[in-house]
């Protein structure tokens, strides 16, 4: 009578695909600033930190290529990309547009949203005071994120949800080159909490207006 093969462990958990593994790893090595902009990766080099072989290290990299990350070289490896100030400027204009309609749609404000700004705003202090600017940054873009998708418009929301990667990278990067950002941002996120528990819907589209263009004047050698 056949054997039926052992059953995994109760509560072991099922590792996902190899090519995913490495998209996980090289993603957040970008995002976090592990791997800078101008950083040449191999495959051997990443196959080897992920365990896995070449196969999947490439099915990976050709998928962050398609997302803008990293080009590729044949035989040599991918580079990854630095972030540029079109890449801003069009990242900048792409949430004025979206985060200012959203903010004003937001008035007057339901309980649930500034509930969950409050936690929210209170975490990210929380991890800007243990000094952990990359947690930091999610949270930011949480925060944002939150505004814009309780407009209820789905495809909207979705849009902005694209930028997330590009949004996070940005805010890493900058509040390692500008350590006092980090205080301004918890100071305007709250004024926009202000406004919207006073149902100040002018006063809202002003500081995220003032808020979001600070990148832009960044970008532009306008901030010192």
């Amino acid at each position: 009578m056949p054997v039926a093969p052992a059953s995994p462990p109760a509560g072991a958990l099922k590792q996902p695909p190899a090519a995913e593994r490495v998209y996980a790893h090289v993603k957040q090595g970008v995002l976090d600033r592990r791997y800078e902009g101008g950083t040449l990766l191999t495959e051997g080099e990443l196959a080897e930190a992920v365990g896995v072989s070449r196969t999947p290290v490439r099915e990976a990299l050709l998928k962050l290529e398609v997302e803008g990350l990293l080009r590729l070289y044949p035989k040599k490896g991918a580079l990854v990309l630095p972030v540029s100030v079109q890449e801003i400027a069009d990242v900048v204009e792409t949430r004025l547009l979206v985060e200012t309609h959203s903010v004003r749609k937001a008035v007057p404000a339901p309980p649930g949203l500034i509930a969950r700004l409050e936690e929210l705003l209170a975490r990210q202090r929380e991890q800007a005071a243990a000094g952990d600017l990359a947690e930091a940054a999610v949270t930011d873009r949480c925060f944002h994120a939150e505004i814009v998708r309780s407009g209820g418009n789905e495809i909207l929301a979705r849009l902005y949800d694209q930028l997330r990667d590009r949004q996070l990278r940005m805010g890493v990067a900058v509040m390692h080159s500008h350590p006092d950002r980090i205080a301004k941002t918890l100071a305007e996120h709250e004024e926009i909490l202000g406004a919207l528990r006073a149902g100040d819907a002018d006063a809202a589209v002003g500081v995220v207006t003032r808020h979001v263009g600070w990148f832009r004047d960044l970008a532009r050698g306008e901030v010192r």
